[in-house]
């Protein structure tokens, strides 16, 4: 059972940067550019603008399939394929079934990224829907943004788009991990814990959410033992582990990827395992381990999550892929294709640019709608809609990220599988 959901305003203010919807100083056959750095499209000969897409809606996948963060692939690309599908069973857009092309993002280490993304550029796409990790995103962003494709992320959760110059064409369903890193430090404390060590990996992910949750345990009152960052290539974490554990902590909070698989051993060895102390995960080693030997009863985590789990919409992941085992981020890669598709609707146009231009604006203040049959409807009315997706509300501020959002809150039974327990919902401004 889910406990009720409690809310919490983060006291951290995100600071933004505008978010450009159209193409910056530039000037096209299209159109012309403004002072402003807008451009404004030609018009056609029935007074209205100018399409700039060739009329099929390309959505490229740009996930894991390799790498730390391979679990994560599965319920990505399912959520992708879903969206898509239904859509398509409700007629596609402008007439047309949505085109999809995938291609593996792999975690940065080696780099293929950049060959994905030419693969997925040269299949026509629109809006590439990834990467998972805010390191492999931030390798790409200027490729895929300076071709005039949307990046739209279902996983990224490093602040460090919010400021980030992106043509005004990189979007998230995942709120920045302000939040997460608030309701991490926070669920420390009330847990009763005053010592804390953290051990991160030495990137813009695992930094990111590191620093914010020091901060909180900090003004919590709770004191940070240790708080050690590891090469996310190490072959082994002895040093690192070592530190934690001269440290004495009563919790640790571990902020890895599927490194966790040989951290806990050592940690275990050395006598500050699960069973030791209390241990906290986050969304990017929040996995099945029921093939691991070790024992993760107990152990608790976060990561973005919807309110409730929705077991129908689980059910209708499988039916895509039956042999899913996670679903963390399936629901925001629905969203990520629903909302894009719902953003060339309002536009009148499959461009890159076009669907910029519309995607915060279907995201909030207009008519509530959840189905795309019943926002597309809405939008050939001639209204303006707000989506709400899988995930929860998808309001977006100005930069192209969520401003409200919600953390599950898991914890692992005896067969080091989790379930959620609880819900923690913040505004992020």
């Amino acid at each position: 059972m889910i406990r009720p959901t409690r809310a919490w305003r983060t006291a951290a203010v995100l600071s933004t940067a505008a978010l450009v919807l159209t193409a910056c100083g530039q000037e096209s056959d299209t159109g012309t550019a403004e002072p402003d750095g807008t451009s404004t499209a030609s018009p056609t000969e029935d007074g209205g603008a100018a399409k700039t897409g060739d009329g099929t809606l390309t959505i490229g996948s740009l996930l894991p399939q390799t790498g730390d963060l391979a679990y994560l692939g599965p319920p990505e690309f399912a959520g992708v394929d879903l969206a898509i599908k239904e859509i398509n069973d409700a007629g596609g857009i402008f007439g047309k079934p949505i085109a999809a092309s995938k291609a593996d993002s792999g975690d940065g280490t080696p780099d293929i990224a950049g060959a994905s993304v030419d693969t997925l550029l040269n299949d026509n796409a629109d809006v590439i829907v990834g990467a998972a990790a805010s390191g492999v995103s931030l390798s790409v962003i200027d490729k895929i943004t300076g071709a005039g494709v949307v990046e739209f992320s279902p996983a990224n959760t490093s602040p460090a788009f919010d400021t980030y110059d992106d043509k005004g064409l990189y979007f998230r369903t995942a709120p920045s991990d302000v939040l997460q890193g608030e309701v991490l430090g926070n669920l420390a404390v009330e847990d009763g814990h005053d010592t804390v060590a953290i051990m991160a990996r030495q990137d813009s992910y695992g930094e990111g959410l590191a620093n914010r949750a020091k901060q909180v345990l900090e003004e919590k009152g709770a004191t940070v033992s240790e708080y050690v960052l590891y090469s996310a290539e190490a072959q082994n974490f002895t040093a690192e582990v070592n530190k934690v554990a001269a440290s004495k902590p009563d919790a640790i909070l571990l902020i890895a990827f599927n490194e966790t698989t040989k951290i806990v051993p050592q940690l275990i060895s050395k006598g500050v395992g699960p069973q030791d102390v209390q241990l906290y995960f986050v969304d990017g080693n929040m996995a099945d381990y029921s093939a691991e030997n070790f024992d993760l009863a107990g152990v608790k985590g976060t990561f973005p999550s919807p309110p409730e789990v929705d077991e129908a919409f689980y059910d209708r992941l499988l039916e895509v892929d039956p042999k899913l085992k996670d679903f963390t981020y399936g629901p925001q890669s629905y969203d990520a294709v629903m909302m894009a598709a719902l953003a060339a609707l309002q536009a009148g146009d499959d461009s890159g640019e076009a669907i910029a231009s519309e995607l915060i604006n279907v995201s909030k203040d207009g008519t509530a709608c959840t189905t795309f049959e019943d926002c597309a409807k809405l939008i050939e009315d001639g209204e303006d809609i707000d989506y709400n997706g899988v995930s929860g509300p998808c309001d977006m501020n100005d930069t192209g990220s969520p401003n409200k959002a919600t953390i599950g809150i898991q914890e692992y039974d005896k067969g080091n599988k989790y379930k959620q327990i609880d819900s923690v919902s913040g505004v992020i401004n």
